[in-house]
């Protein structure tokens, strides 16, 4: 069953690949929209999914179809400092 998180934002994938450990994973499956002919191909529109756990998806459900997921301190401190990527403090917001 698929699982939204709480939160994820889109990035372009050039940006992400400026992280030097970055390397794309392996497709396991059919790409998301279906099989054959007109499916859209890994990365395609462009951007990818930072999700709230720092691993990076090619859609915005949680744990489905990674295309990064080597989440260590150097990934999660470029996340923050080059692309900016905070997960809102909803409790913050509603006061």
């Amino acid at each position: 069953m698929k699982r939204m998180g709480r939160y994820c934002k889109a990035y372009e994938v050039g940006k992400l690949a400026e992280f030097p450990g970055w390397a794309e994973k392996e497709r396991d499956g059919p790409a998301p929209g279906g099989e054959g002919e007109g499916a859209p191909e890994r990365g395609e529109r462009g951007f990818y999914y930072v999700q709230e756990d720092f691993t990076v998806t090619d859609g915005i459900f949680l744990g489905e179809d990674v295309v990064f997921d080597d989440v260590t301190p150097e990934w999660m401190e470029f996340c923050k400092s080059t692309l900016d990527f905070r997960v809102p403090d909803y409790e913050e917001v509603k006061q």
